[in-house]
C-alpha cells in the first residue's frame, strides 16, 4: 500500500490511455506481493486447523484473487481523469463521508472477489465454506474505508517519509480489522471441518 503510494506520487496521474493501461498493470503487479503475503500466512494458520488443505493450493487461490482484485479496483481511479484536458479547471472532489462509503462498496465488491477462488479450496475440506465469501465481503468493506482515509491523510503530511509511516499504520490497523472477520470466520468454518460431506 504505502509502496503504492510513492510510486503514484513520483509517477503522477496517467495523462493518456496508454500511460493508464501501463498504470494499471503496474498496480496490478502490486497484488502479487499481497497475494504472497497474506496467501503463505494464512495458508500456515489454516494447515494447523485444515491439514487437508495443502499451503500450495491456498496460495494459488489467493494470488488470483488478489490479482483480479486490485486489477478492477485499480481501473475506476486510474481511467477517471482521461476524460479533461490539462488545462481545464479540476472536477470537485466528493465529500468525505461519500468518499468513505464508496470505499466501502468497493471493499464490498472486492472482498467478494478475494474470497471466491478461496472459497473454491476451502469447499473440499468444510461444509458450509460460502460463508468465507460474505465474510470477506464484510472484511474489506470495513477495511477499504481506513485506507481511503489514511490516503489522505498521507497527502496532508506533505513528506514520503510520512506518508509511508501514515500508509504502514494504516495497513496495521486495516489488517487487523479484516483479519478480525477473517480469523472468527475461519474459526467458525474449522468446526465445521466435513468428511465426505456435499460440496458448501
Amino acid at each position: 500500500m504505502a509502496l503504492g503510494y510513492l510510486i503514484f506520487t513520483e509517477v503522477g496521474e496517467p495523462q493518456n490511455a496508454l500511460a493508464a493501461v501501463g498504470s494499471v498493470l503496474l498496480v496490478t503487479s502490486l497484488a502479487v506481493l499481497e497475494g504472497l503475503a497474506v496467501g503463505l500466512l494464512q495458508g500456515s494458520v489454516l494447515r494447523l486447523v485444515l491439514p487437508q488443505i495443502s499451503r500450495g493450493s491456498w496460495l494459488w487461490a489467493t494470488l488470483a484473487g488478489a490479482l483480479v482484485a486490485w486489477f478492477l479496483g485499480s481501473l475506476p481511479s486510474t481511467f477517471m481523469g482521461l476524460g479533461g484536458d490539462a488545462g481545464s479547471t479540476p472536477a470537485q472532489e466528493p465529500e468525505a463521508g461519500l468518499v468513505l462509503l464508496m470505499a466501502a462498496a468497493m471493499g464490498l465488491f472486492l472482498g467478494f472477489i478475494l474470497g471466491l477462488p478461496q472459497w473454491w479450496v476451502l469447499r473440499q475440506a468444510v461444509k458450509r465454506a460460502w460463508i468465507w465469501i460474505p465474510a470477506n465481503s464484510v472484511g474489506w468493506a470495513l477495511g477499504m474505508p481506513i485506507v481511503f482515509a489514511a490516503v489522505d491523510l498521507a497527502y496532508m503530511t506533505g513528506s514520503a517519509a510520512g506518508a509511508v509511516v501514515t500508509m504502514t499504520v494504516a495497513l496495521a490497523l486495516t489488517g487487523a480489522v479484516v483479519g478480525a472477520v477473517h480469523g472468527t470466520a475461519l474459526i467458525w468454518l474449522a468446526s465445521q471441518t466435513r468428511f465426505g460431506a456435499r460440496p458448501g
